[in-house]
Order: structure tokens, then sequence, then C-alpha cells
């Protein structure tokens, strides 16, 4: 027997992902695979945590067998991660594997939950990729009978729905003090801090002993959820003449929960009581 299935592949956020670039960041975008058919998520510029928040729509997907074994041992799906390259080919960083939830016509919805799939560059560990499938069989009375999608932006590109995405909150990076010593010489450096698919430069002048910055900031939307917060990546860069760059180093902050800090509310007015 033959069975029509829509495939949506939650794209949401990838962390801890393979430098390929001289910046020590890469511009990455996902490609996925099921059965014989494959589509991309958009690209995203100069990080190591991009956040595609982009549904892949697979539609009319026909799969023979049992529908019961179907929904127990689905086909698995493909998903491979490569560094854009604004000149030749797309350079491959990584690569994992992923079962679909399956929900039969005559089964209630619920929406799948993301989860984190550990992602691989042959022997080495890739980071992770955030993000859910599940495998809808298109009901043959109703073929329109879906759970509904958020609307496309401009771009026609799907969002990953409300229900499924994490719900954001506004932190605060702070660089309150910096302190590096034992440099032997004197340049103009850049320390780039890149969170979240966005970052802010601090331009900083090292003379022979040490460098100090005393306060910077920068604001990002972060998931409520801290287990879901992406790794925050510092990229120590040789500035030099002509626009030249040179990078000296990195180094990857994976879990943030040891420097946050939730700001207390004040106490709240308490109206006057009678005596």
């Amino acid at each position: 027997a033959t069975h029509l299935f829509q495939l949506r592949a939650h794209m949401y956020q990838a962390r801890g992902l393979i430098a390929a670039d001289s910046s020590g960041l890469s511009d990455p975008f996902a490609k996925v695979t099921f059965t014989s058919r494959c589509q991309t998520t958009k690209i995203i510029s100069q990080t190591l945590s991009p956040t595609w928040n982009q549904t892949l729509l697979f539609n009319s997907i026909v799969l023979h067998g049992d529908r019961e074994e179907i929904a127990q041992i689905p086909p698995e799906i493909v998903i491979e991660l490569y560094d854009d390259d604004a000149v030749g080919k797309a350079e491959y960083i990584g690569s994992t594997v992923a079962a679909p939830v399956v929900r039969l016509a005559d089964q209630n919805y619920e929406p799948p939950k993301l989860s984190y799939h550990p992602v691989h560059c042959g022997n080495l560990s890739g980071g992770d990729l955030l993000a859910t499938f599940e495998l809808l069989e298109i009901p043959e009375a109703d073929p329109d009978r879906l759970p509904p999608l958020d609307p496309p932006d401009v771009g026609q590109i799907y969002p990953v729905p409300a229900n499924i995405r994490p719900v954001l909150s506004k932190y605060r990076i702070e660089v309150s003090y910096l302190e590096y010593f034992h440099l032997q010489i004197s340049a103009l450096f850049i320390l780039l801090f890149t969170c979240y698919s966005k970052d802010v430069d601090f331009k900083i002048l090292i003379n022979r002993s040490h460098v100090k910055i005393a306060y910077a900031s920068h604001q990002n939307e972060l998931p409520e959820n801290e287990l879901l917060h992406p790794p925050l990546t510092i990229c120590v860069v040789d500035w030099r003449a002509f626009g030249r760059s040179t990078l000296v180093g990195t180094h990857t902050i994976n879990c943030l929960k040891q420097f946050l800090c939730k700001t207390q509310q004040g106490p709240r007015d308490t109206p006057n009581r009678p005596d």
C-alpha cells in the first residue's frame, strides 16, 4: 500500500560548529535530505552558532508499506552542514542523522519538542543541531487538514511555529573587566564576541605589558530555557594596516550558566491599609 505524507523539518539553531573561515568563524547552512529529496536552509554569516528559525516543507512524500510500521520505524533524515563560500564550492563541516516524529491521520496532533542532535565531521565532534522533525500523514478525505503553520516572511521562508520554537527574553552580555599579560608585541587587536548569530566588536590597544577594558555590553535575545543558550565565542584578531587582519586565536565558553546574573526587581508598592 502507498501512503502520502508531509515532512516538516524545523531547523532552529546549531551551536559549536567547526570554524572554516580564516576569521575563526563560518557561514553555515544546512542541507536536509529525506528519501530522494533535499532542501537547504538560508545562510547565516560569520557565526559558529547560527539561528535559522526555519521550517522546511517536503510535500507529497509517497511511502510504501504498512502505516503502523512506518510510524514505528520511519525513514531516517540526513542533515549535512556546510560553510558557504562566495568563491568556490561550499565546505562540508559536519552531519547528523535524525528520525522524525510520525503522526498518522487518525491520531491527535501534539507539537514535537526541539532536541539536540550531535554533529560529527569524520571522527571529530562538530557541535550540535537544535531541531525537530515531524512526518504527518495526509488524510485522503481532506488533504488540507494538517496542523497550521505560521505565515512565511517576505522571502517565503516559513519560521519554526510558535508552539515549537523557544520563548525568548532579552539578555545583556557584559564584559566588565578583561586583562591579558605577557604580550611581547604592540599592536591593535579586535576581540570579537559572538553569541546567537550576532556579534559586537571591542577594539583594544595592546601595549607590551597588558591590556585592560573597563566595561562594554551588547544586548541579545536568548531562550528563557538556560539549557538552550548558545555558546559564547571569543575571537582575537590582529588588525593590521590597509584593512588586513589575522586570526590570533579563539576561545569558546560552552555554558553561560556560571556567568548568568538575573536582575532583581524592586519590592512592589503595597497599598495603604487602614489601621
